[in-house]
């Protein structure tokens, strides 16, 4: 059997995801990744036959999304790019949130099953921001267009939405805390956030950012450039982590029961609705750092609690489960 899968770029987690999920696609076939987007920052060793600039993110220092820079990365290239993409070739598209294969299936009348985090958001079930935010509501319906999909969620929201995966090495890791508090927040700047946590001599951050290329200390903060097992080491042994709206980071670390606190991106759908689940489970959610960081932040510290994941299906079933529903 041959198999597409189709990863959207626009951030870390889909590309960790497809890592995780590499060695259990092969039992069913070859695999072949099609990778768009060039806002990630991971190295991966994927077998990635076809690449597309496609669409990206573009932030705002401030923590915002910059949407004249996304609009400026919009080409007509990407409709040749989806002419071009073969997806006739294949017996099974796998579609991670991935606009141009959607585009290529639609063009070509190519069945494709939409799988990921996003995929869940085609329940009307799964939570979503109160706020007015009409094209990041269209983006979530419309991005990816397909028959079936299996969504990936913090909670069982609906019959089609199952428990996030999680990386082999964090299943197997016996979590410890070494006192220092883990920091992923793609949407600021460095010079932003530095003199916030400066502030706090008594607490030791690692913050990750594609601002450095090697580990830099000044204080109580060490940079790190973005890399995957440093960034899973480091949750390993945190106290606590400080994270953008994402999915995988926040699921990776509730289920080492590490505390969170979640800042989505501004103007970000997607992340605001995730910020909505995580508060209605007992997680710490604040829409930005300004100056009332402080008085959030001891709250966090001092009164919050973890909140445990639990997973009722391991990697190996979601993906036998992921097949199933392609192929029936």
């Amino acid at each position: 059997m041959k198999i597409l899968y189709a990863i959207q770029g626009t951030g870390n987690g889909h590309i960790s995801r497809a890592v995780q999920l590499h060695p259990y696609l092969k039992k069913y076939g070859e695999v072949d990744y099609f990778l768009s987007g060039s806002n990630a920052q991971l190295n991966t060793s994927l077998p990635i036959k076809y690449r597309s600039k496609g669409l990206s993110l573009f932030y705002k220092k401030t923590g915002g999304l910059d949407y004249f820079k996304i609009l400026q990365s919009f080409s007509l290239k990407i409709f040749k790019d989806a002419i071009r993409l073969p997806v006739e070739r294949y017996d099974i598209v796998i579609n991670d949130f991935e606009f141009i294969t959607s585009l290529a299936c639609k063009f070509k009348k190519v069945p494709s099953i939409h799988f990921g985090h996003q995929a869940s958001f085609q329940s009307k079930k799964t939570p979503r921001s109160p706020n007015f935010n009409p094209i990041g509501n269209f983006i979530l319906n419309s991005f990816v267009q397909s028959k079936k999909y299996v969504g990936l969620h913090f909670k069982q929201f609906d019959e089609n939405v199952y428990n996030p995966i999680i990386k082999d090495e964090i299943v197997n890791a016996t979590p410890i805390n070494d006192g220092h508090i883990t920091i992923y927040l793609p949407q600021y700047s460095l010079d932003y956030l530095e003199p916030y946590f400066l502030a706090y001599p008594n607490f030791h951050f690692e913050i990750f950012t594609k601002e450095v290329s090697q580990i830099t200390c000044k204080k109580n903060i060490c940079y790190f450039p973005i890399s995957d097992n440093a960034f899973t080491h480091s949750m390993i042994r945190c106290y606590g982590i400080i994270t953008a709206g994402g999915f995988e980071t926040p699921a990776e670390a509730m289920y080492l029961n590490k505390k969170v606190m979640s800042i989505p991106i501004i103007d970000h759908f997607e992340q605001e609705s995730n910020a909505v689940a995580l508060k209605n489970m007992g997680v710490k959610v604040i829409e930005k750092i300004d100056q009332n960081f402080d008085n959030h932040f001891n709250h966090w510290i001092n009164e919050m609690y973890p909140i445990k994941l639990e997973l009722q299906y391991s990697t190996e079933e979601l993906v036998d489960l992921l097949f199933k529903k392609a192929l029936n």
